[in-house]
């Protein structure tokens, strides 16, 4: 009987070796189509435009107005709060909401400026009336003086009752305008307004007196 040698046995199958990494550069074919392996330590391209000249004047001078220094902190603070406060003056001046103090913002104060402003107010004949008062009561006459307190006392029961009537004619319209609106602290508003003198007045009047008031606000 033939017997079987070891180097007849078929040969044990077990899993395959993982195949050792290449550590070869890539390649990229050349001009002549013949590959050539890229150079690891080449730049690679940055993925972005190059800006221009112009872009990049404009970057290096935003670069140099940055701050640096505790001292220059402070004086772009002040300058940033100068700047403010003038765009709230010229605003004080014209209307413009956008740099308006907080509590003269919104439809809904502008119209209360505007109803005040479009009615002459009894409070504006005061400073006539309490000179009027004065030069009675200089005259030395006893009766001229009496008149004078008199027409004194009718103007201040005057602005009294002009300062309701408005305040009722007031609440209809912004009932009417701005039903959704809430109405706490607009009676003070406008009669902290009609107090003054219509050239006194901050923000300034935008609107003459009888001028009649646009429908809606926004």
């Amino acid at each position: 009987m033939l017997r079987r040698t070891k180097s007849d046995r078929p040969a044990a199958a077990g899993p395959a070796a993982p195949a050792a990494p290449s550590t070869d550069a890539p390649t990229t074919p050349s001009a002549g189509g013949a590959p050539e392996t890229a150079d690891p330590r080449r730049p690679q391209g940055k993925g972005r435009p190059t800006p221009s000249r112009k872009e990049a004047e404009a970057a290096a001078r935003a670069r140099a107005k940055v701050p640096r220094t505790r001292k220059e902190l402070a004086a772009a603070k002040r300058a940033a709060r100068v700047d403010a406060n003038a765009k709230v003056r010229e605003a004080l001046k014209t209307g413009d909401e956008r740099h308006l103090p907080a509590r003269d913002r919104g439809p809904v104060k502008r119209f209360i400026r505007d109803f005040v402003d479009s009615r002459l107010s009894v409070v504006e004949l005061l400073i006539p009336i309490m000179l009027v008062t004065l030069v009675m009561g200089w005259t030395g006459n006893e009766q001229l003086a009496y008149l004078g307190n008199l027409v004194l006392f009718g103007g201040l029961v005057m602005i009294v009752l002009d300062g309701v009537l408005m305040r009722f004619r007031l609440r209809r319209e912004l009932r009417r305008r701005f039903p959704d609106a809430p109405t706490k602290g607009t009676t003070y508003y406008a009669v902290m307004r009609a107090m003054q003198m219509k050239f006194l007045r901050l923000p300034k009047a935008q609107v003459r007196i009888g001028e009649k008031l646009p429908e809606h606000y926004r």
